[in-house]
């Protein structure tokens, strides 16, 4: 059944290519997807699948209900773009100046498309129904993910387990890489404004010097991290942004730092938004300034589910082969997908998108960023075999 599926999926490489292709062209940013999602609908309702929309605004759901009762299940596909400026030169390049699909949600829509269609085939062998979540907002705070489940899309009944892929440029076309429990970090947001008085630079005594405390407070944070964190605990902090609006000759009154917290622990994670706040206002008064703390809550820590991973990984080594699945590390990056492995059980799956000729492919986030399309039949095939799995009659557990 397996390779059946994966052979039907390679014929369809042509259609999933073509659907990447468009959403390629078409990107739209965050909560803006308009297009695609009357796009992502009506090939749905050209499919028979019975389909919600205007999901969280622009998401799109799709319901499928096999032969007989069962569980339910779903596959999740993001739908927003980047604000990036796609290289020049592609027959297939944005058409949206400014706007591009630079993190695989191309790929990722076409090979949940590509499994609707492969498991439509099927319908009789599924005990139970099937969600195609097509999610917008991945790439900005709140979430898409979590505004779902804040309004209860995913609900009446529930689904049992819930699956994604990620293009996975660093892992070569064919391959896929697993990793079960906390996989990716939560991801906060910090933003911090030290308030001094400013003044003529040549003049600091009479100042209270928000730049110098400003200095003291971002190496003293990192002793939160270096301190406090549990040995082998993976905790991330970094500002990335300082601004001082003052001159040569001029101390300015203010100061604003903003950054980001990753850690892989949801406790641990409070604890550092309690410490943290504390120590900091604590320092900056004892230098005379005042101190505002925000941190803005983002993505939780994503959690694969061990039996899910197992399960995967049988059916992936059936079908691209064992040497062909990958055990990966933790990712201090962030996944918006990890809002539903916090209420259900899910799997994020790295599919490898890169090149197979050995040859380094473009990151993610990047204006060259690109996916080897001979990715999508075999992203849709796994995909497909694993609701199969989840969903079949007389199910016995693999793995």
């Amino acid at each position: 059944m397996t390779k059946d599926l994966l052979s039907q999926a390679g014929g369809l490489r042509e259609q999933l290519v073509a659907w990447r292709r468009w959403f390629h062209q078409h990107p739209e940013l965050s909560f803006e997807e308009y297009g695609t999602s009357a796009f992502i609908a009506s090939i749905c309702r050209e499919q028979g699948w019975e389909v919600r929309t205007g999901v969280a605004g622009t998401g799109v759901i799709a319901l499928m209900r096999g032969g007989s009762d069962g569980d339910r299940v779903a596959l999740r596909a993001d739908m927003d773009a980047l604000p990036i400026e796609e290289v020049e030169g592609r027959p297939y390049g944005s058409t949206n100046k400014g706007v591009m699909h630079a993190c695989g949600h191309d790929a990722h829509m076409a090979m949940v498309l590509g499994a609707g269609v492969l498991l439509k085939e099927r319908v009789q062998q599924i005990a139970g129904s099937v969600l195609l979540v097509f999610q917008p907002g991945e790439e900005k705070l709140p979430g898409g993910a979590s505004l779902l489940i804040e309004q209860g899309a995913l609900s009446d009944p529930a689904p049992k387990a819930i699956l994604a892929q990620h293009a996975t440029p660093e892992l070569e076309c064919g391959t896929v890489g697993l990793h079960a429990g906390p996989f990716m970090a939560s991801a906060d947001e910090l933003c911090l404004t030290v308030k001094g008085r400013g003044g003529h630079a040549a003049m600091p005594h009479l100042l209270i010097d928000p730049v110098v405390i400003a200095a003291h407070l971002i190496v003293a944070l990192q002793q939160v991290v270096s301190r406090r964190a549990r040995p082998g605990e993976p905790t991330v902090l970094s500002f990335g942004k300082v601004v001082a609006d003052g001159a040569t000759n001029v101390i300015p009154g203010e100061v604003r730092i903003e950054g980001t917290l990753r850690a892989f622990d949801e406790t641990w994670r409070n604890e550092l938004h309690r410490l943290m706040p504390k120590m900091a206002k604590g320092l900056v008064a004892s230098m005379g300034a005042e101190l505002e703390f925000e941190i803005r809550k983002g993505y939780p820590v994503l959690v694969n589910d061990p039996s899910l991973t197992g399960s995967f990984r049988a059916i992936a080594e059936r079908l691209i082969g064992p040497e062909q699945v990958l055990d990966v590390p933790q990712r201090m990056g962030a996944e918006d997908f990890a809002a539903y492995t916090q209420v259900m059980p899910g799997l994020l799956v790295r599919l490898g998108t890169g090149r197979a000729d050995g040859v380094p492919s473009s990151g993610l986030h990047t204006s060259t960023f690109d996916v080897n399309e001979d990715a999508l039949p075999i992203g849709s095939a796994l995909m497909a075999s694993w609701v199969l799995d989840q969903l079949a009659r007389d199910r016995a557990p693999i793995g």
